[in-house]
């Protein structure tokens, strides 16, 4: 039970498009129909700031939450040994990192996780998502791309996790490499514009 509430849970959790929500809200626009046609804070903020920085924060935290609440799962099933809570939280982080990709409310078409993969980490190992954020961060400064950034931190992160985190286990493991793959995969298109040399840059 304490599975499959963490599934379900951390999948919706994930799915919830705030980019979309915040987008419609205040400009009554959809954030699909402009600039990259993405729901996260990227896109968001090519046209309104305050708002990708609001998007940006509560991706994270939605991310973030989905693991929290796995604390709740370990007491309510009794789940003393850290090992079944470490590999519950992996598994709620990918799952809602799944469902900010692929939501359910917006036809499986959602964001490209980096957020939201970033709340999860705060939550399941905070070195090494600060760790994360600093690849992105020279990253993004040497190249001026936001895509680039995001995959040179998702190709870091499961290092980092295998690095600065206590009691990893194999499952902990298993779920980052997945997350970093699934970043990667879902930055394919900036990949290719990259290549091309039609990418846009975020820092001008």
């Amino acid at each position: 039970m304490a599975w499959i509430l963490t599934i379900v849970v951390s999948y919706l959790l994930g799915s919830i498009p705030f980019g979309y929500i915040l987008v419609r809200s205040f400009q009554n626009e959809d954030i699909r129909q402009s600039g990259s046609g993405n729901i996260g804070a990227t896109n968001v903020a090519r046209s309104n700031k305050p708002l990708g920085i609001a998007t940006l924060l509560l991706d994270a935290l939605k991310g973030w939450l989905a693991v929290v609440l796995t604390h709740t799962w370990v007491k309510l099933f009794h789940l003393g040994s850290p090992n079944p809570a470490m590999d519950l939280a992996a598994l709620a982080a990918l799952c809602a990192v799944v469902g900010h990709m692929f939501p359910i409310w917006l036809n499986f078409r959602g964001g490209k996780g980096v957020a939201t993969a970033l709340g999860v980490f705060i939550a399941l190992s905070w070195p090494a998502a600060l760790a994360a954020v600093a690849v992105f961060i020279v990253a993004l400064v040497l190249s001026k791309y936001v895509s680039v950034g995001s995959v040179a931190a998702a190709v870091a992160l499961p290092i980092f996790a295998w690095l600065l985190t206590p009691h990893r286990t194999l499952f902990f493991v298993l779920c980052s490499v997945a997350i970093a793959a699934l970043v990667v995969y879902k930055h394919s298109s900036n990949l290719a514009r990259l290549r091309a040399g039609t990418e846009s840059q975020f820092l001008r």
